[in-house]
């Protein structure tokens, strides 16, 4: 009987004080809080918005260099999409061009 008791009591000991820890870490041991540092050109690559189409068929060898880093993985985002349209319209127009003569 008297080691039921002494078990018990352990057991209500333990989670009251592994509940005192949890509420009490805040205070105890605060998190420190770090400025996040931003390196320049990821922050300008990140805030540079995506090229149009209009733009990669005016530059198509530049279009055709984002499409080849999009494949290998260098280049990520909405510029491998454009890119790829600018260059599809752009072959169509040199097909046309070729099928009716001009």
């Amino acid at each position: 009987m008297s080691q039921g008791k002494t078990i018990i009591i352990a057991l209500v000991t333990l989670v009251i004080g592994f509940a005192g820890g949890f509420v009490l870490r805040p205070v105890i041991a605060p998190t420190q809080y770090t400025a996040p540092v931003a390196i320049p050109s990821l922050v300008a690559a990140a805030l540079r918005e995506a090229r149009g189409t209009q733009y990669f068929v005016a530059n198509i060898d530049e279009a055709r260099q984002v499409v080849a880093g999009c494949r290998d993985g260098s280049v990520r985002g909405g510029e491998c999409a454009t890119a790829e349209e600018a260059i599809i319209k752009v072959e169509a127009q040199e097909r046309r061009k070729r099928f009716l003569g001009n």
